[in-house]
Formats: C-alpha cells, structure tokens, sequence
C-alpha cells in the first residue's frame, strides 16, 4: 500500500523519485511537462503553474518516474514545438492541486493544445489555510497572473497563440473559470444561502476544509469582499466548468451579461458536494447560450480526479472509489471528447 505521506510528495513535487517496475502507467508520450515557479508579489501569494506541451523528444528513463495515479510518462523539460498552439489554463478544485486534472493535461495536449495548470496556495491537497478556500476572488487572480507570466515567458510566449486562449476549471475551479469569463457573484447572497439547512449540509460534503463552516460567517471576511476586483479576463475566449461550484451567490442572468465567451457546463447526476440542480444546471439556465451536458446514474463529484491504483484507491476511498457501475476511464474519455470538440470549435 502507497502510504499517504507518499501521495503528498507526489503533490509537492509533481512525481516520485523512483519507479518500480510496472506499476506506474499506461505507456509513453510525445509530451513535454515543466513547473515554472511564479510569485505575485503585489499578493505576496506563490502562483506554482505546470505547464505541458507537443515535444519531439521521448521520455528518458529518469522520466519514467513513480506516480500513484495512473498516466502517461512525460518528458521533463522536453523541448519546445515550432509553431503557435491554443492554450488551455486549469484550475483545479477545493483541497486539490496543479496536478489533480493532469489526465485532461495530456487529453488536450494529444490533441494539438498547451496546457498550463496553477497551484492556488492554501487551497491545496498539501497546504490548506482554510480562510484561503472562502476567497472566491484570489483563484482568478492566480489564473490571469499566471497567464500574464506565461505571455512574458520568453520561450513559452513563442508557442502561444494569444488570439486562442481557453479556461477549464472543476468544482471551485469552475466558478473560478466562470468568473474569468465575467460572472459576477453575489458574495452575500451566498453567505445567506450557506445558513439555510441545504446551505450548511453542502459544507459539511467539503470534507477537504472541515473548519469551513464557521468560516464563512467570519464577519472580518465578510468586510473583505466590500471592494472586490474586476475578474473578468478578456484574453480567455472560451470557457469549460465541470461540476461548478459557488453557484448559489448567482440568483440572475444580469449577474453574467458580461459574459462573451462560449460556455460549457458539465454536471454529475450523483454528486453530494455540487448537486447539479443546484448547481450546473442553475448555472445553465442564467448562462445564455451556454451549452450543457450531465453524466447520468451514480456519476459522483470525484470521478473527475485522476485515476488512481488499487492500494491508492483504499488510503482515499471517498475520492478515488466510484459506485459500481461507474467507469472512470470512460467518464474521462467522454469528457475529454466533450472538451476537445468545444475548444476546438470555441478558439477557432
């Protein structure tokens, strides 16, 4: 069995320094992966970002490191393509990492994309400050300095296409790719809903932050969102939230009639942590024109986290068991079927 302190080394560093003979993966890859290690100081916040992208090069068999989850060997520092390529920028979720999604990393850059993912500091698997997790307004901030970075880069700037930049986010993180697409919260209405029976018992599924309830009623936070910034980012063109959360601070359309870009929205009929009703759909029916698509039956909220091996599977049931019947690799291959054709369509 893997045990869990390993799993946090994973996290911190992005891989293990060592690779057991055939336990890792599912085979090797034409990708290059590099962490770029950024900081905005006007936050005095760490933005760590990965990012992954089309390499000629092959995995070297200092590559070929452990990992408890499965995936594709990558090449670390590979060299850059010629050419300009979309960018697709992650976020991941609530007690999650750069990492969490690198399944849907590879998805896109197999299909012709770059891909940048960015820690949010102390909202992570690794580093949880749980006021961090009730400031709805810093995870953007992360996105649009981290894409800022990569746009001064003067290697990575050389393979962006600027005029073809997209967003993906899960749970938190597709908030966060909705409000980069001009969604405005309602930051009281969303406190206010947090006190209803409904309210309270969606917090107590967050089991990542267990002292989140108290925290949203802290009155010196509240004092905080008096004067938010503007998070609307006009660079981002298209925009994917799966499993978005954060939903009930919107209550009307006017809260997203500065949103321009395309909008998909993924919801999962048997998720606890963001019901779709209450959530993806909510989100669908204020969103004009957005598009929508629910995975049916005992689909849960984590499905969508990598998969994970078996012994990794028994430290962390309640994120990397499904219910029987769910197939995880099929909810990733559809989903990054779902993806590829959005964006492809959407960064034309």
């Amino acid at each position: 069995m893997i045990p869990l302190v390993y799993m946090l080394v994973y996290f911190l560093s992005g891989y293990f320094p060592f690779a057991p003979p055939g336990l890792n993966t599912v085979g090797d890859s034409k990708i290059g992966q590099m962490t770029l290690e950024f900081k905005d100081h006007s936050r005095n916040r760490p933005v760590v970002t990965e990012v992954w992208y089309p390499t000629m090069d092959s995995p070297k068999l200092s590559d070929k490191v452990f990992s408890p989850f499965v995936r594709k060997y990558t090449v670390r520092n590979g060299r850059l393509p010629e050419g300009k390529y979309p960018l697709i920028m992650i976020s991941h979720g609530t007690g999650g990492s750069r990492l969490s999604m690198e399944w849907m990393a590879q998805c896109l850059v197999e299909n012709g994309f770059v891909v940048a993912a960015t820690d949010h500091w102390g909202n992570t698997y690794d580093n949880k400050i749980a006021v961090e997790s009730v400031k709805p307004w810093e995870i953007p901030l992360d996105m649009s300095f981290a894409l800022t970075e990569l746009l001064k880069d003067t290697s990575l700037r050389n393979i962006i296409d600027r005029d073809r930049i997209g967003a993906l986010g899960f749970s938190f993180g597709g908030y966060t790719v909705l409000a980069l697409a001009g969604a405005v919260l309602d930051y009281g209405i969303l406190l206010d809903y947090y006190t209803t029976e409904t309210g309270k018992e969606e917090l107590a599924h967050i089991t990542e932050v267990p002292d989140l309830p108290g925290l949203v009623f802290d009155p010196a936070l509240k004092q905080m969102t008096r004067n938010l910034p503007d998070l609307k980012d006009r660079r981002f063109k298209a925009f994917f939230a799966i499993s978005p959360g954060t939903a009930q601070g919107f209550v009307c359309r006017k809260q997203f009639e500065d949103v321009t870009g395309a909008v998909f929205l993924v919801g999962c009929a048997a998720d606890k942590v963001t019901p779709p009703e209450r959530y993806a759909r909510h989100y669908h029916r204020l969103i004009e024109n957005s598009q929508y698509y629910e995975f049916p039956g005992k689909t849960g909220h984590y499905v969508m986290l990598a998969r994970a091996r078996e012994d990794m599977k028994e430290e962390l049931p309640e994120i990397f068991h499904d219910d029987t019947g769910v197939n995880r690799g099929e909810v990733h291959r559809k989903t990054g079927q779902l993806v590829i054709a959005f964006f492809s369509e959407g960064l034309r």
